[in-house]
């Protein structure tokens, strides 16, 4: 499956398997449980992230991964994005700091 993420202008197209996509669902439940907690979000607290943050706050995670190359962290992130928003076509992801400007576009 892939995901359109756009970073300083440039597209980028991650291709991630779709049995990560289906299968990683223990990932995934572990990252909503600590969502549960709330989230800083830029200089804002947010104590119960909807999905749209979340997908926010794990594009923030994607985007630091990729800078780091960490191919590994990068798929999962990628594949949860894609398990909980399937219908999401591009993902701008915000590099000042502000994770809520990073804008979700649907399908």
């Amino acid at each position: 499956m892939d995901l359109k993420v756009i970073i300083d202008d440039e597209l980028y197209t991650l291709n991630v398997p779709e049995e990560i996509v289906r299968g990683a669902t223990d990932a995934f439940d572990r990252i909503d449980r600590e969502l549960d907690n709330g989230w800083q979000m830029g200089r804002d607290w947010v104590e119960s992230p909807g999905l749209e943050d979340r997908i926010r706050i794990v594009g923030d995670k994607l985007l630091t991964a990729l800078e780091r190359e960490d191919h590994d962290l990068g798929r999962v992130m990628a594949a949860y994005i894609l398990n909980r928003a399937p219908d999401l076509d591009t993902l701008t992801l915000d590099t000042s700091g502000e994770i809520r400007n990073s804008e979700l576009r649907y399908r």
